[in-house]
Protein backbone atom coordinates (compact mmCIF):
# COMPACT_ATOMS: atom_id res chain seq x y z
CA UNK A 1 0.00 0.00 0.00
CA UNK A 2 1.23 3.93 -0.89
CA UNK A 3 2.76 5.62 2.07
CA UNK A 4 0.47 8.56 2.07
CA UNK A 5 -3.44 7.13 2.54
CA UNK A 6 -6.35 8.10 1.54
CA UNK A 7 -9.97 7.77 2.32
CA UNK A 8 -11.22 6.82 -0.74
CA UNK A 9 -15.59 6.53 -1.31
CA UNK A 10 -16.36 2.96 -2.35
CA UNK A 11 -20.79 2.75 -2.61
CA UNK A 12 -23.93 3.12 -0.73
CA UNK A 13 -24.01 0.71 2.02
CA UNK A 14 -26.85 -0.98 0.37
CA UNK A 15 -24.16 -2.42 -1.78
CA UNK A 16 -22.89 -4.60 1.08
CA UNK A 17 -26.14 -6.55 2.59
CA UNK A 18 -26.08 -8.53 5.78
CA UNK A 19 -23.82 -11.79 5.24
CA UNK A 20 -22.68 -10.37 2.19
CA UNK A 21 -19.76 -8.65 0.52
CA UNK A 22 -18.20 -5.93 -2.28
CA UNK A 23 -15.32 -6.35 -4.22
CA UNK A 24 -13.68 -2.98 -5.09
CA UNK A 25 -10.26 -2.00 -6.98
CA UNK A 26 -9.07 0.95 -5.83
CA UNK A 27 -5.62 1.57 -8.30
CA UNK A 28 -3.50 -1.71 -8.23
CA UNK A 29 -5.16 -3.17 -5.41
CA UNK A 30 -8.58 -5.07 -4.95
CA UNK A 31 -10.48 -5.31 -1.46
CA UNK A 32 -13.24 -7.13 -0.46
CA UNK A 33 -15.78 -5.73 2.23
CA UNK A 34 -18.11 -7.74 4.33
CA UNK A 35 -20.80 -7.07 6.59
CA UNK A 36 -21.52 -9.41 9.85
CA UNK A 37 -24.13 -8.62 12.22
CA UNK A 38 -24.30 -5.29 10.77
CA UNK A 39 -20.53 -4.22 11.33
CA UNK A 40 -18.10 -3.50 8.16
CA UNK A 41 -14.56 -5.42 7.76
CA UNK A 42 -12.39 -5.12 4.81
CA UNK A 43 -9.69 -6.88 4.31
CA UNK A 44 -6.79 -6.88 1.11
CA UNK A 45 -8.17 -9.57 -1.52
CA UNK A 46 -4.84 -11.50 -0.73
CA UNK A 47 -4.76 -14.97 1.01
CA UNK A 48 -2.12 -15.68 3.09
CA UNK A 49 -1.20 -18.75 2.41
CA UNK A 50 -0.08 -18.40 -1.73
CA UNK A 51 -2.28 -14.62 -2.06
CA UNK A 52 -5.32 -16.14 -3.82
CA UNK A 53 -8.37 -14.08 -4.08
CA UNK A 54 -9.56 -14.89 -1.24
CA UNK A 55 -12.37 -11.89 -1.17
CA UNK A 56 -13.95 -13.87 -4.05
CA UNK A 57 -14.27 -17.15 -2.23
CA UNK A 58 -17.28 -18.73 -0.60
CA UNK A 59 -18.94 -17.45 2.28
CA UNK A 60 -19.56 -19.87 5.03
CA UNK A 61 -20.73 -20.72 8.66
CA UNK A 62 -17.90 -22.03 10.87
CA UNK A 63 -17.63 -25.75 10.69
CA UNK A 64 -17.64 -27.05 14.55
CA UNK A 65 -17.47 -30.88 16.08
CA UNK A 66 -20.43 -31.90 18.14
CA UNK A 67 -18.86 -33.05 21.31
CA UNK A 68 -21.12 -34.64 24.63
CA UNK A 69 -20.01 -33.64 28.16
CA UNK A 70 -18.22 -37.66 28.01
CA UNK A 71 -15.85 -36.55 24.71
CA UNK A 72 -17.70 -38.34 22.32
CA UNK A 73 -17.82 -36.67 19.22
CA UNK A 74 -21.11 -35.99 17.14
CA UNK A 75 -20.39 -35.09 13.71
CA UNK A 76 -20.14 -31.86 12.80
CA UNK A 77 -22.30 -28.76 12.65
CA UNK A 78 -22.47 -25.31 11.27
CA UNK A 79 -22.25 -22.55 13.32
CA UNK A 80 -24.44 -19.74 12.01
CA UNK A 81 -22.92 -16.82 14.66
CA UNK A 82 -19.58 -17.25 12.83
CA UNK A 83 -18.96 -16.54 9.30
CA UNK A 84 -15.96 -17.52 7.52
CA UNK A 85 -14.60 -16.18 3.79
CA UNK A 86 -13.03 -19.60 2.36
CA UNK A 87 -10.11 -18.71 -0.14
CA UNK A 88 -10.96 -20.43 -3.83
CA UNK A 89 -7.57 -21.16 -4.82
CA UNK A 90 -6.66 -23.82 -1.61
CA UNK A 91 -9.64 -23.63 0.93
CA UNK A 92 -7.63 -21.44 3.26
CA UNK A 93 -10.58 -20.33 5.62
CA UNK A 94 -10.66 -16.96 7.58
CA UNK A 95 -13.21 -15.43 10.25
CA UNK A 96 -14.71 -12.43 8.46
CA UNK A 97 -14.87 -10.32 11.98
CA UNK A 98 -10.94 -10.86 12.94
CA UNK A 99 -9.27 -11.93 9.63
CA UNK A 100 -7.62 -15.01 11.58
CA UNK A 101 -7.29 -18.36 10.07
CA UNK A 102 -9.36 -20.71 12.31
CA UNK A 103 -6.29 -23.19 12.90
CA UNK A 104 -3.32 -20.87 11.83
CA UNK A 105 -3.19 -17.46 13.91
CA UNK A 106 -0.05 -16.45 12.35
CA UNK A 107 -1.78 -16.42 8.29
CA UNK A 108 -4.07 -14.03 8.82
CA UNK A 109 -5.86 -11.64 6.32
CA UNK A 110 -4.33 -7.90 5.98
CA UNK A 111 -6.71 -5.57 7.07
CA UNK A 112 -8.34 -2.24 5.49
CA UNK A 113 -9.82 0.40 7.49
CA UNK A 114 -13.60 0.96 6.42
CA UNK A 115 -16.37 3.19 7.64
CA UNK A 116 -19.90 3.88 6.63
CA UNK A 117 -21.19 7.35 6.49
CA UNK A 118 -24.82 8.47 6.15
CA UNK A 119 -23.88 8.66 2.45
CA UNK A 120 -22.27 5.59 1.79
CA UNK A 121 -19.07 3.22 2.60
CA UNK A 122 -15.71 4.20 2.57
CA UNK A 123 -12.14 2.44 2.87
CA UNK A 124 -8.71 4.16 3.73
CA UNK A 125 -5.95 3.23 1.13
Amino acid sequence: MPATSQKVFVGAGERVPEGGRLVVDIGEITIGIFRVDGNLYAYLNRCAHQRGPVCQGKIIPRVTEVIDSGGESHGFAFDETHLHIVCPWHGFEYDIKTGAHPGRRSARLIPVTVEEAADGIYVTV
